[in-house]
């Protein structure tokens, strides 16, 4: 992949950028074979591979500059303002989109925040497309003194870009570098942006988490599927479940599925893919996965767990090899917590590992495992 912005040092997100696509993949498997080395593997499958451009479905935009000639992209530790719509691994699409903000913030009166002189009041753009066109759009903003004149000024936007189905504010007042705040104002009637992944009804809220690269997702996502239809399994625990795209990926109506996840925002998403399925046995959740996890009694024949980079950590470890189910499904995006993880479970096999490539350019990729529970 070319990339103008790497090669005129300007940005270095993509650190494997001049490592051939193929050495990447090689290097990736080799890193995560090393560090499963202690633990056998029954069977290990090909990496699953990406496109190596246009694969993102969000970006994250810092605004700097001035109101009348905004920089959409990032600041360096100088100050300097880096643009960043000619990434190439945003899709074509996000080009007419980020071409109308521009005017559209003067029009809004949405000034920059400048972090040296913390003044100004627009933070960051967050642009998420699904796979169906649709697209969500948030403005992050220091506070709500500009909402109604940004809420008088959507219409025209509206007009000029429809595939703008869900629109809000997000209010973050904290002068640090952090994304989001805890408020969310809808702008628009819809507050979820439609998605579909191997015919699977899912919704992308606003602050919930969901995967960067559709293509590969979807593959994981089948996967997981495909691997949990062969154990011919009735019961099953989908923890940091997300918007539910495991559990509903791995769900039959005859299935007994709990899904358990943090956020409310995803657990509402993953109730309405549920009733739109017509899955009656499957039930989500909004609880810490592992307070729940670990007061209960008994288990299902298979826990899937999805965590985040800290991994599921000693003490659901411990948790699950004392209650020992049949089957544990392991989808990680941190490799090193996930040989931790195993290493813990000394109960079970690795019975299958495969590596997805959800970040090309970079050392980050997602793994998943099956874990079965060997006789003492």
């Amino acid at each position: 992949m070319h990339c103008a912005l790497y090669d005129a040092n300007r940005c270095r997100s993509c650190q494997w950028l001049e490592k051939p696509y193929p050495q990447q993949l090689t290097d990736k498997q080799s890193r995560l074979e090393q560090l499963l080395a202690q633990q056998p593997v029954a069977q290990w499958l090909p990496p699953i591979t990406s496109p190596q451009q246009a694969f993102r479905n969000k970006a994250k935009m810092v605004v700097s500059g001035s109101v009348e000639r905004p920089v959409f992209g990032m600041v360096q530790r100088d100050g300097e303002a880096i643009d960043l719509c000619d990434c190439p691994l945003y899709p074509a699409s996000f080009q007419p989109v980020f071409a109308a903000l521009r005017p559209f913030i003067a029009r809004a009166g949405l000034t920059p925040y400048n972090v040296a002189r913390k003044r100004g009041e627009l933070k960051y753009l967050l642009l998420t497309e699904s796979q169906q066109g649709g697209m969500m759009l948030r403005f992050v903003l220091r506070s709500t003194t500009k909402l109604e004149q940004l809420r008088a000024a959507l219409p025209e936007l509206q007009q000029q870009l429809p595939q703008l189905m869900v629109i809000s504010a997000n209010i973050q007042p904290v002068h640090m570098a952090i994304l989001e705040g805890e408020q969310e104002i809808a702008l628009t009637p819809a507050q979820s942006l439609a998605e579909n992944f191997n015919g699977v009804p899912l919704w992308i809220r606003p602050q919930s988490f969901f995967q960067t690269n559709p293509q590969v997702a979807s593959a994981l996502y089948a996967t997981a599927r495909q691997w949990v239809r062969e154990l011919s399994v009735t019961s099953m625990w989908d923890l940091f479940c997300g918007v539910g795209g495991f559990g509903l990926h791995c769900a039959t109506p005859e299935m007994q599925l709990t899904g358990i996840e943090i956020s409310a925002e995803a657990i509402k998403c993953a109730q309405r893919s549920a009733q739109m399925m017509g899955l009656e046995k499957v039930q989500f959740a909004a609880l810490d996965s592992t307070a729940f996890a670990t007061g209960r009694d008994a288990v299902p024949q298979l826990v899937l767990v999805n965590p985040p980079r800290r991994g599921i950590g000693a003490e659901l470890c411990d948790y699950l090899s004392q209650m020992a189910p049949d089957y544990l499904l392991y989808s990680s995006c941190n490799p090193q917590t996930l040989a931790q993880d195993v290493a813990r479970l000394s109960d079970y096999q690795l019975s299958k590992v495969q590596l997805f490539d959800m970040f090309p350019h970079t050392a980050h990729f997602e793994v998943l495992a099956l874990l079965t529970r060997q006789p003492r």
